[in-house]
């Protein structure tokens, strides 16, 4: 498979996969589910009335996947956030329910928002299901902590949009773990890569990356280090040589899912066909965000 061929299926499975996965950290049973085990409700929405996820319930419930761990390595794992914000998160949650329960809670509201937007499981879930078990089996774990952890408590369930939707995380953490590795060798850190990757989708600095706990010193050092390094500009965009490299990193995140594209071959085509509409659908519905922060559809 060429460079260009893995680029291609490799990111257009990413951005299909996307708002059929990420819907979980929308779902309002979700929500509901975090507020039953003692966490805040949603605090409010988005401009297209996707209800945004409670800061402790978001990282506890994501940082389940690696089991009951301390909040240091729930931090480390998810790599873009201000860790001292994941850590107080992770400490007030584990306070309030544990690993497997959360897990759980995460596991059964994604799935419900899943059926009630898209409707019963049918043979194309049953199809998309089999294909992504198909990729996901030669991947590794070395270097893939979040991704070794839903691999670790993947229960091989009956049910088809349970399926869908653990396999379909394991690719979408998979993908954000070999992401994480890419950037830190690369030689760059948590807030730089948010900066570099806001530029590199179209989006204006000091936007998206707000969600991720960082404060305005912070970004404005990053923002200094980037334009030392002849990567930003005088205004704040991406220089040609900023671009290029910004770019070297996704393609490297790209070559780290080649055994899945290898194992898939050309039915990834038919899998992005048949789960395309389900996001569309999520968007419709308000189940994932979208506009000018749904950063997939900008990525090619």
């Amino acid at each position: 498979m060429n460079d260009e061929t893995l680029r291609r299926r490799a990111r257009s499975l990413a951005a299909t996969l996307e708002p059929i996965v990420g819907q979980v950290f929308f779902s309002p049973e979700c929500h509901a589910a975090y507020e039953k085990l003692g966490f805040g409700p949603s605090p409010g929405s988005f401009g297209n009335g996707v209800a945004a996820p409670d800061g402790p319930a978001y990282f506890t419930s994501r940082g389940s996947l690696l089991g009951q761990v301390e909040p240091e390595v729930v931090a480390s794992a998810f790599g873009v956030f201000k860790p001292a914000v994941v850590v107080a998160g992770v400490q007030f949650g584990w306070t309030r329910t544990d690993a497997p329960t959360i897990f759980a809670a995460r596991r059964a509201g994604a799935v419900a928002q899943l059926e009630r937007v898209c409707g019963p499981a049918g043979v194309e879930v049953t199809r998309v299901a089999a294909l992504l078990e198909r990729a996901v089996e030669p991947l590794s774990e070395p270097g893939r902590p979040l991704f070794s952890g839903l691999r670790a408590q993947w229960d091989d369930p009956r049910d088809g949009w349970t399926r869908v939707f653990h396999l379909g995380d394991m690719m979408r953490e998979y993908r954000g773990d070999a992401h994480v590795c890419a950037w830190s060798t690369a030689g760059v850190d948590a807030i730089e890569i948010g900066l570099l990757t806001e530029a590199y989708m179209g989006l204006p600095l000091r936007t998206y990356i707000r969600t991720r706990g960082w404060d305005d010193a912070e970004l404005d050092g990053a923002a200094n280090r980037l334009r030392d390094r002849g990567w930003l500009d005088d205004a704040e965009a991406l220089t040609d040589t900023g671009r290029a490299e910004r770019e070297a990193m996704e393609r490297a995140t790209d070559r780290a899912v080649t055994p899945a594209m290898m194992a898939l071959g050309d039915d990834v085509d038919e899998l992005i066909e048949l789960a395309r509409p389900w996001g569309e659908a999520m968007r419709a519905a308000g189940g994932y965000v979208g506009g000018p922060i749904d950063l997939w559809p900008n990525r090619n």
